[in-house]
């Protein structure tokens, strides 16, 4: 997908709301369980009842994993229900991939050709050759994982390296790869005092900002220091949205969550 779309459909829903998809079984209604494909029925549900809310899906590649062939399929058909009725959602695979080049070239095709998402989330750690390839596809996003909402990011991404902290080395450093333009950020919502320096250093990008809501992030605080004059920013929200409910109406219960939070959304798009 084109940012331009993206950016378009953002303004025409007044949202930048990603919801992510991360379906553990456990949490899920009970009733779904009976069914074929409980998985795929659930996100159908969720995405029927909150895609005019959402500008962006985010499942999560380990849920899906955890299942086998059973979730993998699972992951497809969502996929495809959404690219087939919904093209104007932004899709992402929240892989966390990254690794040698001829490796990070076999994830890249599976994400973006195969299953044809419109993003995936990528590990800086090992550098240009792990991240290019996967920049090398064209109207596809490269979301480089840069400084997260988890309690173990100050292990290694807050250090100083020659008195620079260690995320901001990945932010600059990753302006100079080949077609870096594809590149998009993880940044935690937990982390938004550090949006003011992380807008010096890529102004223009957009930042996809987990963490707001069951783990604590604020979305004003977020808007203040990271929103751009085309937005730039997707927030995600999961557990908050998705599991509203576990009974029946578990669908119409997500969109209650959502619209909550579209409904903000709009009122600060609208100070813009």
């Amino acid at each position: 997908m084109n940012l331009n779309d993206l950016i378009k459909n953002i303004k025409n829903k007044n949202s930048f709301l990603c919801i992510g998809l991360d379906v553990d079984l456990q949490k899920i209604p009970k009733h779904l369980l009976e069914l074929e494909d409980p998985i795929f029925t659930f996100n159908k549900g969720i995405i029927d009842a909150t895609h005019q809310l959402a500008v962006a899906y985010k499942p999560n590649i380990a849920f899906y994993e955890a299942y086998g062939t059973k979730g993998w399929r699972a992951l497809e058909k969502t996929i495809n229900y959404l690219n087939q009725n919904h093209p104007e959602i932004f899709t992402i695979a929240d892989a966390k991939r990254g690794d040698i080049g001829n490796t990070s070239s076999r994830y890249a095709k599976v994400f973006f050709e195969d299953l044809d998402f419109d993003s995936v989330t990528v590990t800086p750690y090992m550098g240009r050759d792990s991240v290019e390839p996967f920049l090398a596809f064209e109207n596809k996003h490269t979301i480089l994982l840069t400084l997260t909402s988890n309690i173990g990011a100050f292990d290694f991404q807050t250090q100083k390296i020659n008195e620079k902290e260690l995320y901001k080395i990945v932010l600059e450093t990753s302006k100079s790869w080949r077609n870096s333009e594809n590149l998009m950020y993880v940044v935690g919502a937990t982390k938004a005092e550090y949006l003011k320096e992380i807008r010096k250093i890529v102004p223009d990008s957009f930042l996809l900002i987990p963490g707001v809501g069951a783990q604590g992030g604020s979305l004003v605080e977020v808007c203040k220091y990271g929103i751009t004059k085309d937005i730039g920013l997707l927030i995600n929200s999961s557990r908050g949205i998705i599991y509203a409910s576990n009974g029946t109406d578990f669908a119409e219960a997500a969109a209650i969550e959502a619209e909550k939070i579209q409904q903000k959304m709009k009122q600060i798009l609208e100070t813009l």
